[in-house]
């Protein structure tokens, strides 16, 4: 049986989500892509080997991914704290 959320509580919307999941999500691919350079570097690959095929961007997502994962919960930090701030207002 479900619960009714309490009144004072404010319900989740897909913005929210979606920031959230796809924060998480390059958080993620970034680790993955980290983990990859460690292993490929570790199996014996050499340097000229990073420069080509699927290597140069693998290597691209480990730096631009935290800062973008970072901005988006940034951004869903601030739209919940509006959305707080004019509940509060309203009441």
């Amino acid at each position: 049986m479900s619960t009714s959320p309490s009144p004072g509580d404010l319900p989740v919307r897909r913005i929210d989500r979606i920031l959230a999941f796809m924060s998480l999500g390059l958080l993620v691919l970034s680790i993955v892509c980290f983990f990859a350079i460690i292993i490929g570097t570790s199996t014996g690959m050499r340097q000229a080997d990073f420069g080509t095929g699927a290597w140069p961007v693998v290597s691209l997502i480990v730096y631009i991914a935290p800062p973008i994962a970072f901005a988006l919960l940034i951004a869903l930090l601030i739209a919940t704290f509006v959305r707080r701030a004019r509940a509060n207002k309203g009441r």
